[in-house]
């Protein structure tokens, strides 16, 4: 199957970057390569861009893509956690920009061997890099009542989550849960018919919720978030493409915090905390697709673009 993905905000994100022609650029979930092809096109002969991705199908296909620039490009086989490392393996220090479009792509989505989606009949995985060893049939089958209740909660935001999380270890008492259609079937007797009318596919948040714990996303997200705006240069531009409100308030909430580190009490007349500000967040309120877009991409419709920039 062919690596096809929609880059959403693609010009929104690329113009936030400000790239300048020799600078060093980062994607950090390089992807099909929909984001870099774009920065490539905009760096003169000093310029560099490191591509990294856990996807090995995304690998090979942003390799293919990129191969009129591959002078500048260096592509990584990695997760942007360990972007710290993978920069000092290359000799970098500091970089002018840094994108993440975080989510799962539209190829993994599609590629119904990936066990991403409830709409086809697959084996549950959602593993990202498939080199990892948990998958969400080891999720379904092997967490307690209790954490599988705190996960569909927390990361699905689901408020049928401890009905769903007590079907599905009724359910695998009986057998294993193998595939997304039988989980679909326990999900779908978790939640009241009238609560399933107009709210879209009843498995939606459930899959969003294991694939999250699995691949733990938000996790690498709030723990990398301050190393990368620590890489940048001064003037460098931190951007950062969400999808759902629990990226997007992780996402808010640590660039704001590098904008405005004083933890001093507010009566306070003056700072005696010592910490000081490491740049700007640029976009007040997030970026969102225009309704053209939405309408081309109906999954471009829940995402938000914030950009920091570095003192």
């Amino acid at each position: 199957m062919e690596f096809k993905h929609i880059s959403v905000l693609l010009n929104e994100t690329i113009d936030s970057l400000a790239i300048k022609p020799d600078g060093i650029y980062v994607d950090g979930t390089l992807g099909g390569g929909g984001h870099s092809i774009e920065i490539c096109k905009r760096l003169g002969e000093g310029g560099k861009l490191i591509g990294i991705d856990q996807d090995k199908d995304a690998i090979a296909a942003a390799t293919e893509r990129l191969e009129a620039y591959k002078d500048k490009v260096t592509i990584v086989h990695s997760n942007y956690r360990y972007i710290t490392p993978v920069l000092k393996g290359l000799e970098i220090g500091g970089v002018d920009g840094i994108v993440l479009d975080l989510g799962v792509s539209s190829y993994q989505l599609d590629n119904v061997e990936r066990g991403f989606t409830y709409r086809e009949d697959t084996p549950l995985d959602m593993r990202m890099n498939r080199e990892d060893t948990l998958t969400a049939r080891d999720v379904v089958n092997e967490y307690s009542e209790t954490e599988l209740f705190h996960i569909i909660k927390d990361y699905g935001e689901d408020s049928f989550a401890k009905n769903i999380a007590r079907h599905i270890v009724k359910a695998r008492s009986i057998k294993p849960i193998e595939t997304s259609f039988e989980l679909n079937e326990i999900i779908k007797a978790a939640i009241p018919a009238k609560f399933r009318q107009g709210t879209g596919h009843p498995s939606k948040k459930t899959y969003q919720a294991i694939r999250i714990e699995i691949n733990h996303e938000l996790d690498v997200l709030r723990d990398t978030l301050d190393e990368m705006i620590e890489l940048l240069n001064p003037g460098g531009r931190l951007s950062i493409i969400t999808f759902h409100s629990l990226e997007d308030r992780i996402v808010k909430n640590i660039m704001r915090r590098n904008m405005e580190p004083c933890t001093c009490p507010k009566n306070f007349p003056v700072c005696v905390c010592g910490k000081v500000s490491k740049g700007k967040v640029i976009t007040r309120k997030p970026i969102v697709p225009s309704e053209a877009e939405m309408e081309n991409n109906p999954r471009s419709k829940s995402a938000k673009l914030r950009v920091f920039e570095r003192i």
